[in-house]
Order: structure tokens, then C-alpha cells, then sequence
């Protein structure tokens, strides 16, 4: 199956270098290119891309509010955001609006391909750095939070609660860090593809999460998994 890709990226020079990078690949086929956020938009309505490698500094329309419009499409493309800014804030902006994979610009070409293909699969994808920077801006919101506790005091409820996961979601979860989409989950765990992929929205519901990265990241701030040794976050 071959994956159809939109470069999204107000660069000229930027979007040539990824398509000459993109189709060295047989699966990989760039079917559209955009110079603005709008253009983007227009663009995945008319070719149906699977894929948007999306910059998050666009013109006309930003990259975040550009993510909310693809994901409001029909069928919705999966978005890796593929930039140059490694800001925390705007990462996790990112991440909530609905990206599926968080690129830094520079990245091997490797792991480009390996983002779009983990992707294509329903997966999630963040380099080591971007990871570690939304844990960080989780973390901060958390300890920013009214309902945060005090230092050293006890019997108060903590930052964001939420219902305990079973034992069978943790074990989902576990899967879900690794970049797993819900068919390989399904065959990990023998169970249906339905049943994993309502156990993956349970998980989200309880941590409040909007999608599987942010789900991840808030579990990992939280304790409930580790990143460490994780392909997808490590």
C-alpha cells in the first residue's frame, strides 16, 4: 500500500528536500504540496492525503489551529508535525489539538519514515528531545495547578485525579507507549481489534487525554508507566 503524503510547510527549498527525501521510499508518494495553513487545508480536502507533515509556523493560518481544521475533515489525515520549534508550550499545544507525531526539523531520514509509516498504522511517534520537553510542560502545568498539592502536605487530592486504570488497561498502556496502533495491540494482548481500541478510549477518558501521545505522556507524568526503553519516546 502505498502512503499518500501533504507537505505543508511555507519553505519552497523545505518542501523539496522532504519530497526528494519522501519518494526515495516505494511506499512513500507526495501528492500535494501548501505554502500556508489555508492552502493546507484546501489541499488535504482535495487529494485526501493519509499523511500531513505539517510546520507549525504557517502563514495566513497557524500550524495548531491548522491540525484542529484537518482533523475536522472527512476522511481526517494523521498529522506529524515536522518543524523547527522545540518550544515546550507549543508542543503540547501540538499534541492537544490532535497531532499524531512530533518531528524536529533536521531529524534522520530514518526516523522520518519511520514516523509515517508507525503512523500510517494508527501508532504515535515523538523524537527522544520533543518527549521529554511535553513531559516537562505536563509536569509544570500539573504543579501549577490550584488542586495541586502543597509541599509535604498530606490528604489532599493531587493534581488532576482521575479514575485508576485496570489491570488490563495499564497492560494496553504499556503496549500504547510503545507506539503501538490498535490491531498490534489486539494481537499482543489476543483480544479483538474493537476491544482494544475501546479499551485505548477508556484510558483516554480517565487520564483526560484528547489522543494515544497525550494519553502517554499524562500516564508517564503520573507514574503509571515508564518512557525509559520505550522505540517511540525514549
Amino acid at each position: 500500500m502505498t502512503i499518500r503524503i501533504l507537505l505543508a510547510d511555507d519553505h519552497p527549498i523545505v518542501r523539496e528536500g522532504l519530497r526528494a527525501v519522501l519518494e526515495t521510499q516505494p511506499d512513500l508518494s507526495v501528492v500535494a504540496e501548501a505554502a500556508n495553513g489555508l492552502e493546507t487545508i484546501a489541499q488535504a480536502r482535495e487529494t485526501r492525503p493519509d499523511i500531513v507533515l505539517l510546520d507549525l509556523e504557517m502563514p495566513v493560518l497557524d500550524g495548531v489551529e491548522a491540525i484542529r481544521r484537518l482533523l475536522e475533515l472527512e476522511p481526517k489525515p494523521r498529522v506529524i508535525v515536522f518543524t523547527a520549534f522545540d518550544n515546550d508550550e507549543r508542543i503540547l499545544h501540538a499534541v492537544r489539538a490532535g497531532a499524531s507525531g512530533y518531528l524536529l526539523k533536521g531529524a534522520p531520514r530514518e526516523e522520518i519514515f519511520q514516523a509515517i509509516r508507525i503512523t500510517m498504522e494508527g501508532g504515535s511517534l515523538l523524537q527522544p528531545v520533543v518527549a521529554s520537553k511535553l513531559l516537562r510542560q505536563i509536569g509544570q502545568q500539573a504543579a501549577g495547578s490550584p488542586a495541586a498539592p502543597a509541599a509535604g502536605g498530606e490528604g489532599q487530592t493531587p493534581a488532576y485525579p482521575y479514575e485508576p486504570l485496570t489491570e488490563r488497561e495499564l497492560e494496553v498502556l504499556r503496549l500504547l507507549a510503545q507506539g503501538m496502533p490498535n490491531k498490534e495491540i489486539a494481537a499482543r494482548l489476543v483480544i479483538s481489534e474493537r476491544t482494544a481500541k475501546f479499551h485505548v478510549s477508556s484510558i483516554m477518558n480517565k487520564l483526560g487525554a484528547t489522543n494515544r501521545t497525550e494519553a502517554v505522556a499524562l500516564a508517564a507524568q503520573r507514574g503509571l508507566i515508564s518512557l525509559q526503553g520505550n522505540p517511540s519516546w525514549r
